[in-house]
């Protein structure tokens, strides 16, 4: 007599895993672009760099988007000097308290208006004033310039400072009177 089993198993297993929420984030930056030239119009150096968006300037930007708080349209970009090589930058900073670098006043007139032009309608959204560079010209005995700024007023204090930035290597430049500081602020928004 032959006994023959059959055993069978059947198994069957599934998952499913559900990611229900959006997740959506944004990139901010900024570079300031400075060309100096000398009082016959030669270029004698020119700096690009990035910049420090404070939080006196976030908080700005988000009260002015989304707290639906007063606007003010105009931005002036200043510029920065020493102390020498110690010139620092903090989130913390603001327009009345920035340990870390003084401004430089050695140019005719106030802070110069940055005339941005509309923002591009892209990723990343970019808005920039190099159709109308923020002019510069040295005046007094000149001196060491550091970075620039870009602040809500155009002198005093009581505004709101959006961003700062200090020159790459070589590091600080001699200005002298008769050179005029062409200064460029390029701001992009980018979804990450």
């Amino acid at each position: 007599m032959t006994n023959d089993k059959a055993i069978s198993n059947d198994a069957v297993g599934a998952s499913f895993i559900a990611n229900n929420s959006l997740a959506s984030g944004m990139k901010a930056g900024g570079v300031y672009t400075v060309q100096c030239f000398d009082k016959d119009g030669n270029l004698k150096w020119e700096d690009q760099s990035h910049n420090l968006v404070v939080n006196a300037g976030l908080k700005d930007m988000n009260d002015k988007y989304f707290a639906g708080s007063s606007y003010t349209a105009a931005w002036y970009i200043g510029l920065v000097t020493g102390p020498g090589s110690g010139t620092t930058f903090a989130a913390a900073d603001t327009l009345a308290s920035h340990a870390g670098w003084t401004e430089f006043a050695e140019y005719s007139g106030a802070r110069k208006a940055a005339v941005f032009a509309a923002a591009t309608t892209a990723d990343p959204s970019v808005v920039t004033n190099t159709s109308s560079p923020a002019a510069f010209l040295i005046s007094g005995a000149g001196g060491v310039v550091a970075g620039a700024f870009l602040a809500s007023v155009s002198s005093g204090t009581s505004g709101v400072l959006f961003s700062e930035s200090d020159f790459q290597s070589p590091g600080d430049r001699t200005v002298v009177s008769g050179d005029t500081l062409n200064v460029t602020y390029t701001f992009s928004l980018d979804a990450a």
